[in-house]
């Protein structure tokens, strides 16, 4: 098969569609598993790919252990580049187009409570051990400036890695995201943020390359790595006492879910958290509902067991 194409195909999504880089490179993983698969079937050429073909190939992976998630990017990836070779000529239908992703099972998101976001972040900077080398602590500030950034405007991992210093409006108290698919979003920074971000700067200003623009660096002078922040974060909340394993995307699931509690709107979470449907927000919602249904069953007394005794 052309494996021109697939390049052409990604450079379609840089450039035309502007998808994020993560994305594209799941397409293009998803792509190349599915030209092995046609090659081990002596599929010779694009326009020779059936609906069956794919049903099969999708098939596969399931066998394999891949998820409803992943198996529904396979589709989405299929589906975006056959459109591509049709407008290109090369085929004259989609052999993708009828065939339905399996649904995936909803998992509502793990969150931190205020206490487990207060011990994270309030002990940041202030801890300290015996064996700490002295120039942990700009990192310190780094990292307790990004955490608060999270949870203060509901970002995304890739999201607060890509920020760069013009981003970041600390006299308005704003950033500028550039989010999924390139669609940029405005959105308030808090006051404890704003803090952690002045901390930081004056450190940065001193690390940082002088031609870099990343907000965040590590120690070479360099934008720091979504890894990076991942397992700092790790260390961090053991570092704090959480008895739990976190990872960042824990930090904004906790910002919309706190922020639900508190105002009720939906509409508001939405705009904030860049998501492109509202049913993508209300997942939201069912967290919220356990956590009244929770309240619920502790304190009324015909929830309790027993309850039917109590007076």
């Amino acid at each position: 098969m052309e494996e021109d194409w697939l390049t052409r195909f990604e450079t379609h999504l840089a450039t035309e569609r502007r998808l994020a880089e993560l994305t594209q490179k799941n397409y293009q993983r998803d792509l190349k598993a599915f030209m092995k698969f046609c090659a081990e079937r002596e599929v010779a050429s694009w326009s020779s790919v059936s609906d069956a073909l794919v049903r099969t190939f999708i098939a596969q992976g399931r066998r394999q252990g891949l998820g409803s998630a992943s198996l529904a990017r396979r589709l989405a990836a299929l589906r975006s580049f056959f459109r591509f070779l049709i407008r290109e000529g090369v085929l004259n239908s989609d052999p993708a187009q009828d065939i339905q992703a399996p649904r995936a099972n909803k998992r509502l998101p793990n969150t931190l409570d205020p206490d487990e976001v207060a011990a994270l972040l309030d002990g940041g900077v202030k801890t300290t051990t015996t064996n700490r080398d002295a120039d942990d602590e700009p990192l310190l500030m780094r990292d307790r400036a990004i955490y608060e950034l999270i949870y203060s405007s509901g970002l995304r991992l890739n999201e607060v890695v890509s920020l760069n210093t013009v981003d970041v409006d600390i006299a308005e108290g704003a950033v500028k995201v550039s989010g999924k698919g390139a669609k940029e979003r405005i959105v308030p920074v808090g006051n404890l943020a704003i803090r952690a971000l002045k901390a930081w700067l004056p450190a940065r200003s001193l690390m940082a390359a002088a031609d870099e623009r990343a907000m965040f660096v590590g120690r070479h002078g360099r934008r720091l790595g979504a890894r990076n922040v991942q397992k700092r974060l790790n260390q961090l909340a053991a570092m704090n006492g959480v008895q739990r394993r976190v990872h960042p995307h824990m930090l904004r699931h906790s910002f919309a879910t706190h922020l639900l509690e508190s105002s009720g709107d939906l509409r508001a979470v939405q705009e904030l958290l860049g998501h492109a449907n509202l049913s993508t927000t209300q997942i939201y919602t069912h967290l919220d509902f356990q956590h009244l249904a929770q309240v619920y069953d502790n304190a009324h007394p015909r929830a309790r067991k027993g309850g039917e005794n109590d007076s």
